[in-house]
């Protein structure tokens, strides 16, 4: 081969690479076809049953509310790290306010007041005491397990009630699980703000230059504050379908969920930086994350090793962040 031709293959091969790195949702749509191909023939076609479709669906209804909620903060260039725990603690007081006699309607506003609360929590440290947001929301993820312990005493709190049990369990047009398509309904109208609206373009641009964002006009500490309570607005949501879907509330809840969010954000392309992403690539890296968990299930792979292949994931998804980052700066250039 002469020397042109090498040349010619090294630069289509750098091409076919800087596309792959600058479009995270391809490589991540592209990742999750090949996760989908390899579990399916490694489990005989279960992988892709109707039933366990339904799995996936109904595994990604929980998690899309927490990644949808942390995706809009990270996207602003915050953190949260409190959203499993806040949402477990919603959950958990829902299933004990209807216990002690509390109309549905009332209850559900009640919880999802709760998790604004938290969320606000978590704003005044971040901008008031100027803690960092990772420190600050491990502190409240913290101080919401103590208060899940006392309010569930280690038992299990059973949820009975029809409209809850309903929504968790229905199935739209016998497949389609209605807790999913709530989720992916609110990601889609969250979606539209972030694109389409100035709100959504004052969040990028808090994200991107907070310094740019105050000489434009914004408040960046009253965005925070917005965002802050959002995300705990969604983990509420969280909690409350998680317990809609296991008719029970307990102590576990939303533990082994409570980085899903931030593993598909990243995955979905949002920086930890800011003022990246959205929610058309959060969308795939839950399809990524919960295909991956569940053909681990579904091959017979154990739960601790599921933990390590979260892990490696969210790996990948910063290597790629890196080499993307890498890429910008030699446009540039």
């Amino acid at each position: 081969m002469s020397d042109n031709s090498q040349q010619l293959v090294a630069k289509r091969k750098q091409s076919i690479f800087s596309i792959l790195i600058r479009k995270r949702s391809l490589t991540m749509f592209i990742l999750f076809i090949i996760i989908l191909i390899i579990f399916s023939i490694a489990s005989d076609g279960l992988m892709l049953d109707r039933r366990n479709l339904m799995n996936i669906l109904n595994m990604m209804a929980v998690s899309a509310f927490l990644a949808a909620g942390v995706a809009v903060l990270m996207i602003s260039g915050r953190l949260d790290l409190s959203t499993g725990a806040n949402g477990t603690l919603c959950g958990i007081f829902l299933a004990y306010i209807l216990r002690a006699g509390l109309p549905l309607f009332p209850a559900i506003i009640l919880t999802l007041i709760l998790g604004l609360i938290v969320g606000y929590v978590n704003g005044v440290l971040v901008n008031e005491l100027n803690m960092a947001p990772f420190i600050a929301t491990l502190a409240t993820s913290s101080i919401a397990t103590g208060f899940v312990i006392m309010i569930g005493q280690r038992r299990i709190i059973p949820v009975l009630h029809p409209f809850l049990v309903s929504y968790g369990s229905h199935m739209l047009f016998g497949y389609i699980p209605v807790s999913a398509l709530f989720a992916f309904a609110l990601m889609a109208i969250l979606g539209i703000i972030l694109h389409k609206t100035k709100f959504g373009r004052q969040i990028y641009i808090v994200g991107g230059n907070p310094q740019a964002a105050k000489l434009s006009g914004i408040n960046p500490k009253k965005m925070s504050y917005i965002l802050f309570m959002i995300c705990g607005l969604f983990a509420s949501i969280a909690g409350i379908t998680l317990v809609s879907r296991l008719q029970s509330a307990n102590m576990q809840g939303l533990v082994a969920q409570r980085f899903q969010g931030i593993i598909a954000a990243v995955l979905g392309g949002i920086s930890f930086g800011g003022g990246t992403g959205g929610m058309g690539g959060t969308f795939i890296g839950l399809l990524v994350l919960n295909t991956f968990t569940n053909g681990m299930t579904v091959t017979g792979i154990g739960a601790y090793w599921q933990h390590v292949a979260s892990g490696t994931l969210l790996i990948f998804a910063l290597t790629l962040e890196y080499f993307q980052v890498k890429q910008s700066q030699k446009i540039l250039a």
